[in-house]
């Protein structure tokens, strides 16, 4: 790398330096919004994350950063650059194109309507009144659309919706996702028949003895403790609070995650917190040499929520887990679940039946609810529904996807917060998750035939190896597509996770 080359891409890393501790230090304010921010301090709120989507638009679209892309892409030497320092480049040029299109007053305004409108969800939500939100959704949808509309034409998608999904997604389409999606779709049902139809139905009542919210705080330290996430000590780098709907926020060495506590409903905040913490986990064992560099983020949501649902479910509702595990969750809880057995307890745990609530949803009707958001939020973005049409819409598509009635529209329409807070595309990636993740077990078993026992042995470090070694450890060095091949050696899937479903759900159910 000649002289000039080096000192333009190191001033071009310098800026994108600055860019991620702003966005991390934006991260934290929203991440207190939701944690600890009192009620009176919405409006206050809204104008601080205007201000600073605002500076982080000026940073991402100052001209400099053109003049220096051009200067390292332009140089003599650039293909002699390596792989790390070329995906730098293209990553900060892809952030630079995008966001030099978006005018700063959209920017800012949507950002300005986002805490608005989380707000008056929050209100909504608590008086069952979707007509409170209504009114305050569609100004952001319209304002989402908007940038879409721009996006389409940067990024060169066929759609505005594909403009969406590329912000989480990157190269992914709806037209891919509902290619994948139907036959998963398909594969769920039939699975779904099988363990309805089945007389070996779990007793979940052990899951409804009361646990008291101090004792879940104590569980939830020790479960992410066991995962490797740490909260006590004086080297940690995470914690763990209460919100409404449970999140995961952070940089390297601050990852804060979330959960909701129910007295009567323990089990909710346990699997939340092993959700969360596979997020956690993700971004804590990024490669640390590529702190502050583009490539040093997650490849994209989708491959995040693989890792928290494999931490969640694939570990988390496991025998192997529970093994171990059932003792010292008995011991904390004591004397509630003393007389708890392990079969019985890995059986409620993985009871299906299907429900209103997303969150909380089991393993197999999980990606039916995503289903269904992927298919009104294309209905949204093509103009063939509306944000009116939005709650008759939902409950059609969950009597019949799910055979539930939906009784008011904090249970339907408004039990997330993902639309309220603009993330239009987002909705996906949490199948996309689950099919990677099946497909990162299958490549894990494959490297490991022996890791369940590692687990039931308690010795998670064998597994969590594997991972930082084979997922984490590339960053954002590859796009989704490329990354689940070079882990796996095939392209993206959904046989696997369906083929680990019907074998675990096999065994449990007796079919």
């Amino acid at each position: 790398m000649t002289s000039n080359l080096q000192s333009f891409y190191e001033q071009l890393m310098a800026r994108a330096k600055d860019l991620i501790l702003l966005h991390s230090a934006e991260a934290l304010v929203h991440w207190d919004m939701e944690t600890m921010m009192p009620p009176r301090a919405v409006s206050l709120r809204s104008e601080q994350l205007t201000l600073l989507s605002r500076i982080s638009h000026k940073m991402s679209t100052d001209p400099e950063i053109g003049r220096l892309l051009q200067a390292v892409t332009a140089d003599l030497q650039y293909e002699s650059l390596g792989e790390v320092e070329k995906r730098n480049v293209h990553l900060i040029k892809k952030n630079y194109e995008e966001q030099t299109a978006l005018p700063e007053k959209l920017v800012s305004e949507t950002a300005k309507q986002q805490a608005i409108t989380v707000n008056a969800w929050k209100q909504a939500k608590a008086a069952k009144r979707f007509a409170m939100l209504k009114p305050d959704l569609e100004k952001l949808l319209d304002l989402s659309r908007q940038a879409a509309e721009i996006l389409m034409k940067v990024k060169q998608t066929r759609t505005p919706y594909d403009a969406l999904i590329d912000i989480y997604e990157p190269k992914m389409t709806a037209e891919a996702i509902a290619a994948i999606f139907n036959p998963l779709q398909q594969g769920l049902k039939g699975l779904l028949e099988k363990i309805q139809a089945s007389p070996n139905q779990p007793d979940t009542e052990i899951l409804k003895r009361a646990i008291p919210i101090e004792v879940q705080w104590k569980i939830a330290k020790a479960l992410s403790q066991t995962l490797g996430y740490d909260t006590t000590t004086r080297e940690a780098g995470g914690r763990i609070d209460e919100t409404e709907h449970p999140f995961t926020e952070g940089y390297y060495d601050d990852v804060r995650i979330t959960t909701h506590y129910s007295p009567e409903e323990f089990a909710s905040s346990i699997f939340s917190v092993l959700h969360e913490t596979g997020h956690a986990l993700y971004e804590q064992c990024l490669p640390q040499q590529w702190k502050y560099q583009p490539i040093g983020t997650y490849c994209s949501m989708g491959f995040h929520e693989s890792q928290s649902r494999f931490y969640e479910n694939i570990i988390g509702r496991s025998r192997e887990f529970w093994t171990n595990w059932l003792p010292k969750l008995k011991q904390i809880a004591a004397p509630t679940l003393d007389n708890v057995h392990l079969d019985s307890f890995v059986r409620a745990i993985n009871h299906v039946k299907p429900s209103k609530i997303r969150i909380e949803a089991d393993e197999v009707t999980y990606n039916l609810h995503i289903i269904i958001r992927f298919q009104i939020e294309k209905e949204l973005f093509s103009g063939k529904a509306s944000v009116n049409e939005l709650p008759e819409l939902w409950n059609q598509k969950y009597a019949e996807y799910l055979g539930v009635e939906i009784q008011n529209d904090s249970e339907g329409v408004m039990q997330d917060t993902h639309w309220p807070s603009g993330l239009y595309g987002y909705f996906p990636t949490y199948t996309l998750g689950n099919i990677y993740s099946g497909q990162i077990t299958a490549a894990l078993t494959r490297d490991l035939p022996d890791w369940h026992n590692q687990v039931i042995q308690d010795n998670l470090n064998v597994v969590r190896g594997w991972l930082i070694k084979n997922v984490h450890s590339y960053g954002n060095l590859y796009d989704p597509a490329d990354l689940i091949k070079k882990i796996t050696g095939e392209n993206l899937d959904a046989e696997p996770y369906l083929r680990y479903l019907h074998e675990k759900y096999s065994g449990l159910y007796g079919f």
